[in-house]
């Protein structure tokens, strides 16, 4: 007999031990796929010797990963939410943990490209916060909804801090192609954890706008709301810092004479201090205007990187920017993820969610590979410093003027949706 939902299929209470073990079970998730993600900028130099390889011919596997990890995100979420998060979350970790080894025995750089680029980017689609966080927000309350994404994505940022350090000793103790190795059997737990987020039985999360109508006029009237193009805007942005700050920071670091070990800690701390971004951020997201958090993180993060341009550079000066930045580093996820959520319901959550995270990855691939490309040519990072400070900016207005609040059907219908 159930004991987490009330007879009118509403939840007996906001943390029942089906949610708590859901949310414990997708932060676990998040944090082996996302740990293991932002492990890989401490491999692109050895990986580069061993291959000849200049940073772009990385970079560009880097931004071959993060194009496809949004490219298919619609239809992995999709999948999840008409067959559910288990089998896509065990068919995802197998293709990872089969791509990181194919990675480790590659004797050339396209063989890097196929594991590290194509296969790692498709995996990533199902192993990730679209998925994990679609079957979290079918149990939890709307009221505590930011809240547990909050916690979800915290676990992202824990795998950062846990797992970049590991990888880094794991290189330079054992080379990078047994440290791939010993990343991919992490992924054993990943499959063990995907049974912890079960489907619902009911719908015992109090959703409203659009439960239980068909994905095409959800699609159509996601696709002429004005704010839902904002929150891609917005979402864009977010993408080509983290994919160029994950992916290029550690080396620019060792470009300005700073030991290897300040780049991987830098990393950790980045995901050390989103613990506590992600999760109040997600509190926050509860309580307050997320368009306007939004605004409020973007302008902050345009705002550290000015700083951290114009102070000297030290081991003790790139600590405090990871730190700093950590802190608004994953915040973004809750927060767009709550408002597509509030927007539109909870019944193709996890396919409009994909659809703002295809924009992401967008965002991503343009600041992984842009900044390979350009570092190649001239040997600096300087103007993708100066293009994110431009883009978060940009993204602040942008999120300023977002409206999170749900559109009703009948509005949708007006707009044209299909009935």
């Amino acid at each position: 007999m159930r004991t987490d939902v009330s007879s009118d299929g509403q939840p007996a209470s906001p943390w029942t031990r089906t949610v708590i073990l859901a949310v414990a079970c997708g932060a676990l998730i998040v944090t082996i796929s996302m740990g293991v993600r932002q492990s890989f900028g401490l491999f692109m130099q050895p990986i580069g010797r061993d291959f000849g390889m200049g940073r772009e011919s990385f970079a560009l596997a880097v931004a071959v990963q993060n194009l496809l990890f949004g490219l298919v995100q619609p239809f992995i979420g999709a999948l999840s939410d008409r067959w559910g998060a288990r089998c896509v979350l065990v068919v995802g970790a197998v293709v990872y943990a089969a791509g990181l080894v194919l990675a480790a025995f590659a004797q050339a750089p396209a063989t890097i490209m196929a594991a590290l680029g194509i296969m790692v980017g498709l995996a990533l689609s199902a192993t990730t916060f679209v998925v994990v966080l679609g079957a979290v927000g079918r149990l939890v309350s709307p009221a505590h909804r930011s809240t547990a994404f909050g916690l979800v994505t915290a676990g992202g940022s824990f795998g950062q801090f846990a797992v970049v350090p590991i990888a880094q000793q794991w290189i330079s103790g054992l080379g990078w192609r047994d440290a791939l190795v010993g990343l991919a059997a992490l992924f054993l737990v990943l499959i063990i954890a995907a049974w912890g987020l079960a489907r619902p039985q009911s719908a015992a999360n109090g959703s409203t706008a659009g439960d239980g109508e068909p994905l095409a006029r959800a699609l159509a009237g996601a696709f002429r709301s004005p704010h839902y193009g904002l929150l891609n805007l917005g979402f864009f942005v977010c993408g080509f810092h983290i994919a160029f700050v994950g992916t290029h920071f550690p080396a620019y670091l060792v470009d300005q004479g700073l030991p290897a070990w300040v780049g991987a800690y830098a990393l950790a701390l980045v995901g050390l201090f989103n613990i506590a971004g992600s999760y109040l951020f997600g509190v926050w997201g509860g309580r307050q205007s997320r368009p306007r958090l939004l605004s409020a993180l973007y302008a902050g993060r345009a705002l550290m990187i000015a700083v951290f341009l114009v102070a000297p550079l030290s081991p003790s000066s790139a600590l405090v920017f990871a730190a700093a930045f950590g802190f608004l580093w994953l915040g973004t996820v809750p927060l767009t993820s709550g408002a597509v959520a509030n927007m539109f319901g909870l019944t193709h959550l996890s396919t409009l969610y994909g659809i703002v995270f295809l924009s992401h990855q967008i965002g991503s691939f343009l600041g992984a590979w842009s900044a390979g490309r350009w570092f190649d040519i001239t040997g600096n990072y300087q103007p993708i410093w100066i293009a994110s400070i431009v883009l978060g900016l940009a993204a602040a207005v942008v999120s300023f003027f977002t409206d999170d609040r749900h559109v009703p059907r009948a509005v949708m219908a007006v707009r044209g949706a299909p009935a």
